[in-house]
Formats: C-alpha cells, sequence, structure tokens
C-alpha cells in the first residue's frame, strides 16, 4: 500500500503537507512531494480538495456488499456466571446507534448458566439476545469464542459489532476481525453515526492521547470496535420485550488445543479504581511522591482510592494501576477530586462520566475548571488539611447520639 501524487492535478494548496503529521509531504515548486517519512496513513487522500493524492493498495482487494448487512450487535462477557458490567455500557451506546441506524441492537452471551439475567436485557433496550449454550463455555476459552462469532456474524452479518476492551476482548476481537477480513478500531472513547454515509464514526486517542483521531471503515463490513470500561453508563429505559435465540452447541473438552485446569482467584485488598464511588486523584501540583500521603489521609477518612494522572505515574510518584485518563483507567466515580491536575484532554476524557468533580488547583486557568462541578483556587497542601479537619468534624457530629 502506498501514496501516489497525480502532479498535474495538485493546486500547491498546501492542505496535505499541514495535516500530515509524519512531516510525508512537503511542498516543492507549488507542487506536493513525498518525502522518505510518508507512512501512508492515507489522512492526505481525504484532506486534498482536488482529489490529486491517490492510495495505492497492492493486490486485489474483495468488494463487500455493504447492503447485505443490518444491525448493531454487542458480543457480552460473564465471569462467574455474572455478566460484566461493560456489556450494559456497550447496551447504552449500541441502543443509540441502533436507533440512528433504525435497526434491531442485539446482545450475544456464550455461557453455561445465564438464563436468569437474559431478560433484564429488555430493560436496557435490547431487541434480540442470541445465548450459545454448553458447560464448556462456563469459562472462557478463546478459540472457541474465535470460531463461534466468527461464525454467526458471517451468517447473520451485522454492520456494527461492539466489544470490551478488556483482557479478553482484546483477546479474541482482532483475531475475528482477521478471518472476516474487516477493521477492528482498538480502544474507543466515543461512537456515532455519520448522518450523510451512515457510517461508524470511531473515536480514539492516538499518539499517546494527545490527537484524537476519527476513524471509518466505509468499505468493508462489519465495522468492529473495542470500547474501554467506564465510557459510557448504562441506564434502565422502558423495558421491551427482547427475543431471545437458545442454540446448545455440543462440544467435547477432549478436542480443545488448551485446557483450563484451576482458576485461582485474587483477593483484592484495593478496589479497582473502576469500581469506587470516591476517588481522590493527583497530578503534578502534588509535588512529590512524599507529598501523596495528604491525598492517601484525605481518601482514608472518605472511604475513596488514590489515583493519579499520567504525569504523577511517569514520575513515580503513583503506581501505574492508579492511573486515570485515557492511557490508563477510564472512571465514573459519584465523586472525584482532582488535586493538583492541570486537566490534559487526555485526563478529561478519563474522567468525564464522574456524578461530580472537585477540583483544587492554585491556578484559576487550569482547564480542569472548565468540567468541573465545583473548583477551589488555593494551594493544595492548605486547602486539604483543612477539608480533611472539617470532613473529620462532621464525622464525630453524626456519630454523637441524640
Amino acid at each position: 500500500m502506498g501514496i501516489k501524487i497525480q502532479v498535474e492535478l495538485c493546486t500547491g494548496c498546501g492542505s496535505c503537507h499541514s495535516i500530515c503529521p509524519y512531516g510525508g509531504i512537503k511542498l516543492v515548486n507549488d507542487k506536493a512531494q513525498l518525502t522518505s517519512e510518508c507512512s501512508a496513513c492515507g489522512l492526505c487522500v481525504e484532506e486534498c480538495p482536488t482529489k490529486a493524492i491517490l492510495l495505492i493498495r497492492e493486490g486485489s482487494v474483495k468488494q463487500v456488499d455493504i447492503s447485505k448487512y443490518k444491525g448493531v450487535w454487542v458480543i457480552g462477557e460473564h465471569y462467574s456466571n455474572n455478566i460484566e458490567g461493560v456489556v450494559y455500557e456497550l447496551v447504552e451506546k449500541g441502543r443509540e446507534l441502533a436507533d440512528k441506524l433504525n435497526v434491531d441492537l442485539t446482545v450475544v452471551l456464550l455461557g453455561s448458566q445465564l438464563d436468569d439475567e437474559l431478560e433484564e436485557f429488555g430493560q436496557y433496550g435490547v431487541d434480540v439476545v442470541i445465548y450459545i449454550m454448553s458447560p464448556v463455555l462456563e469459562n472462557y476459552y478463546s478459540e472457541l469464542y474465535v470460531k463461534i462469532l466468527t461464525n454467526l456474524i458471517k451468517k447473520n452479518k451485522p454492520e456494527i459489532v461492539l466489544m470490551g476492551a478488556t483482557p479478553i476482548g482484546r483477546d479474541f476481537a482482532p483475531r475475528i476481525s482477521k478471518r472476516l477480513n474487516t477493521g477492528l478500531t482498538a480502544d474507543c472513547t466515543g461512537l456515532d453515526i455519520d448522518s450523510e454515509c451512515k457510517n461508524l464514526l470511531q473515536t480514539r486517542p492516538t499518539f499517546g492521547g494527545n490527537i484524537m483521531a476519527t476513524i471509518k471503515t466505509p468499505h468493508s463490513r462489519p465495522q468492529m470496535s473495542t470500547v474501554r470500561p467506564g465510557i459510557f453508563k448504562p441506564t434502565k429505559k422502558m423495558g421491551r420485550k427482547v427475543r431471545i435465540r437458545k442454540f446448545y452447541y455440543n462440544f467435547n473438552q477432549k478436542d480443545l488445543i488448551t485446557k483450563i485446569l484451576k482458576i485461582i482467584k485474587k483477593e483484592r485488598k484495593i478496589r479497582n479504581l473502576s469500581d469506587a464511588d470516591i476517588i481522590v486523584a493527583g497530578g503534578r501540583g502534588v509535588g512529590s511522591k512524599e507529598n501523596f500521603i495528604i491525598l492517601e489521609e484525605l481518601a482514608e477518612v472518605l472511604n475513596a482510592e488514590v489515583a493519579g494522572s499520567r504525569v504523577a505515574v511517569e514520575l513515580n510518584w503513583i503506581n501505574s494501576d492508579r492511573q486515570v485518563g485515557q492511557t490508563g483507567k477510564i472512571v465514573s466515580p459519584k465523586l472525584y477530586i482532582a488535586c493538583g491536575i492541570s486537566g490534559a484532554s487526555q485526563h478529561i476524557v478519563g474522567i468525564q462520566c464522574s456524578d461530580i468533580i472537585v477540583a483544587i488547583n492554585k491556578d484559576p486557568n487550569a482547564p480542569i475548571f472548565e468540567i468541573a462541578h465545583y473548583g477551589i483556587v488555593g494551594d493544595l497542601h492548605r486547602v486539604i488539611p483543612e477539608l480533611i479537619k472539617e470532613i473529620k468534624r462532621i464525622k464525630s457530629k453524626e456519630e454523637i447520639p441524640n
């Protein structure tokens, strides 16, 4: 695959040069010219107003009749016979996409003891549940997921397939897209429908979270995306009668390439940030690793979890599993307290689903104040101790019996 410039059509407007993030195009004598830095990403092709730039694909590309594809699918996950929360988050966005396309929303589940949870999907706006049943599917087997889902998609031809960007989703999703010879946009933070051509608009961070790219798949189907947990908030809608299609598969454990010998459940002393109701997070403004102790004290009186921005992680002030943002955890707590965090775009995307955001920053022009519900302009090392003192005072009053 490569880029070709039709010099006779080039007007030297410079649009291609301006949009190229790699320096792959320069202007020579008012004509566009490729450099050795060109990565054939194709951004310049869509940007060129005179269509002077072509994307040349090597070999033959099989044309897909996209008119045969219809419907939005969400691929479900479960653990210990409980459906994961990310499934309901995807259903929330899937319902919105399906309404814009005027098609059905379908959830696909592979399991063995999920019958009692199927009807509930109707409360979230799901039209159809496809339930593949087998005792073997009580646990996740990559080879079975890939085989079954590939065959289901080929037979039913959904136009959009959504999956969670979880360890399991990241395992089977790319393998399915390869077998279907279609694209896959990973770690999406936004999904929408192009009002003109009805293609799926898939937004994800790139270049370390500094740029947001919107990706379309206009010539192949299905359009596949993985979405990070915590991006969308599920809400129960007016109940609808969900149509349940059950299929029993008689798998033989001996035929599997892999075998699960034992599942070890590790007890977590620290809650996952994605499950926390209250989060106290620190950024560069905290000043040092030692200064994070003041955030831990605030978290203790609030029964909260401590987190940090990407800068705090890079400076080794807090562990990477505590990072919040596009390149860390996407969170949606009831209360998020941002301490000394300026509010970079990649961090804001990671916290925008929080019910209440409180920002403490001595810079009154910090971007974090633009999305915060409450803002405190001041030195966090003076503000937080007073806040802790007041919380303790209120708690002590509540504990005094009447």
